[in-house]
Order: structure tokens, then sequence, then C-alpha cells
């Protein structure tokens, strides 16, 4: 170019718009193919309030819609929190009903925690949870429905060393066994997983298998683990990161023996994720992208589990907590995501993530 003749204003104007132009996440380029994620419905569960304070949704996809399960009381960790149940119909969330609480025999009751669904294909509904005064100190629980939350049966134990789901949806193996990512928090945060072998004795001690302890070299502890499906017999898991830095992963051939925790370049604050596996193969994760603070709440997209970008911002309010997020993908394809809402709602979100 003989720039003799080019109008120095031309060379300030392509500099600024350079400059000012916004830096888009690789995430656009992703697999060479552009997307167009949208949130197409945004939602509370419920409006009128039948709690103080609520937190750690969990969503499940049912027969006719969607079910939603989340504890709610006077505030986390007091003895009235109890587990609150909504069903959607695909026009509208039923009213808020409390299917669980952590009343015992001798009328004594502890707070209840972190419930977990898992819509067993040709089985119930099962609904996870904890109890206890504190999560060093809870335990397992399960309660079950045969028409998709209606009616509920009563709770069981879970065997004394086993929790189930601690905070995010497990998943089906191919052989019809179910893996659960799992942590404790009474001797320093630990992860392992549980595998149940057996839905008819699920409070029965031999129907679980319970992994070892991972190895945890990069932070001073992990807990609730997110699981992801790498084809048929290669699993990862995504940990929420006690140090406030990185959320940690880890990699298994046989979702038995794991590898290492490791670092990813994602931040996390001391705070819940969760994520799912993709039909194409895509990984997905519903965080908070920043290492203080539980805003923003951000999804994410990945081909590997190991390279992520951000995809959409969800909500971002300074001072404001959006937190311990559940994600699921529909037989429609769709994304539905519910999350903590400032402690007083369950947000949820609807996204579709089809191609241009």
């Amino acid at each position: 170019m003989n720039t003799s003749c080019f109008p120095r204003r031309w060379f300030s104007t392509i500099i600024l718009l350079i400059v000012l132009l916004p830096k888009f996440d690789s995430v656009s380029l992703l697999g060479q193919t552009a997307f167009e994620p949208r949130v197409v419905q945004s939602e509370f569960i419920f409006n009128q309030l039948p709690h103080e304070s609520c937190h750690a949704s969990t969503i499940s996809e049912v027969e006719g819609g969607l079910a939603c399960a989340w504890f709610g009381g006077k505030r986390e960790g007091d003895k009235s929190v109890g587990i609150w149940f909504s069903s959607w119909d695909t026009r509208n969330w039923s009213k808020p009903l409390e299917v669980a609480n952590g009343i015992q025999l001798d009328g004594q009751r502890f707070p209840a925690w972190n419930p977990v669904l898992f819509d067993m294909p040709g089985g119930p509904l099962m609904l996870f949870y904890k109890v206890g005064p504190n999560p060093r100190q809870w335990w397992g629980m399960l309660v079950q429905s045969g028409d998709q939350g209606k009616t509920w049966s009563k709770p069981v134990h879970l065997p004394k060393s086993i929790l189930g789901p601690i905070k995010n949806k497990p998943i089906l193996l191919p052989n019809g066994r179910i893996l659960c990512g799992v942590s404790t928090e009474h001797d320093g945060w630990k992860v392992h997983m549980e595998t149940l072998n057996n839905v008819g004795g699920i409070s029965d001690q031999a129907s679980w298998l319970k992994s070892e302890d991972f190895i945890n070299p990069v932070s001073t502890g992990a807990i609730q683990p997110t699981i992801l499906v790498h084809g048929k017999s290669r699993f990862q898991v995504l940990c929420r990161n006690q140090s406030r830095d990185m959320i940690l992963s880890s990699f298994s051939e046989d979702g038995v023996n794991w590898s290492p925790l490791e670092k990813i370049g994602l931040p996390n604050p001391n705070s819940g994720i969760d994520g799912v596996t993709l039909r194409d193969g895509r990984h997905v994760l519903v965080y908070n992208h920043t290492q203080r603070g539980r805003s923003p709440i951000n999804l994410g997209i990945s081909s590997d589990g190991k390279q992520w970008n951000r995809l959409l911002e969800l909500e971002n309010q300074r001072g404001s907590e959006f937190s311990y997020p559940a994600i699921i993908q529909t037989k429609d394809e769709l994304l539905h995501i519910t999350y903590t809402w400032k402690r007083k709602k369950i947000k949820h979100l609807v996204v579709d993530l089809k191609k241009k």
C-alpha cells in the first residue's frame, strides 16, 4: 500500500476500531462453527415465598415436564429447613410443597440439605438428600416417587458409610449402575465416588461400591463433583475448590480409579458448579466466573473438558448471590438451568444452543 496516498486520519480511525471492537470468546469459533446461544425463557419457580430462605436446587426431566427440588426454611442450617418440590407441565410450575425434612422418630429435628433428583429410566423418580446438624455430621437419605412427584415414599436411610450424590446429579452407566459424585467435610474437604449396583437394595451396604478419596496435590480441599462423559467408558469430574482460585478436574477410565485433581482455567470462588455432557459430545458448565463472591454466574462450553470458553453471562449484579446451579439437557436438546437467586428464590432458565 502506498501510505503516502492514504489519509492519516484513516489510520487513527482503524486503530480506534481495533481497540474498541468487542473481544469475542473463542467459543464463537469452536469446532469451526458459529453458535448463537439464546435464553428463551426466564422465570422463578415460585413468586410467593413459602420460606424465608432457599438454596441448592436440583432439576430433572420427567414424563410430561420437569421436576425441581431445593432446601428451604428460616436460613441454611436451621432446624426448620426441609426439602421442597415443584413440577413443571411445560406451562406452569406447581405450588411448592415440602416433601422431606429432618424430623426423627423421637421428635428431634435436624436441618435437611442438598437435594439431588434422578429419574431412573423405567423406575421411580429418586430424591436423594442429606440430614444432620451440619455438612460434617450429616447422613444420606432417599425418598422415591412413582408418579413424577405427586406422592412420595417414606424416607429411607442410606447405608452408614454412604452419602449418595452430594450436590449434583448422578449418571446412569451402560451396565445399569448409577455413578454418584460424593464429597465429605469431616476430615478436610475430600472427593470420592459411589456406585449404586442394585437400585432395589439401595439401603443395603452390599449394593454400593465406594472409591478411594481422590488425590489432591493442588488445593486445600475439593467438594461437590459434577460428572462429564467422554465416550463409553471415560469420565471426568469437575469440583468446587476450597482454595478459591480454579475449578479442579479428574479423569477416570472405569469410574472407580481417578487421576489426581488438577486445575483447569476457570475461576472458582469456593462455590458450587454443575455441568452436563451434551448429545453431540460437547460439555457445558454453569459456574461463577470470579474468584470472589457469587456474581456473575456464567455458562461455559468445552469440547474436551479441559479448555473452556465463556458462552453466556446469566446474571451479574455486584454484591448479590447467584449460585449452586443445576443443569440438564432435555429430549428437545434445550438446556434447563436452575440456581439460587439471592437466597430468596430459585431461578429457571431455558437456553437454546442451536447453530446459526
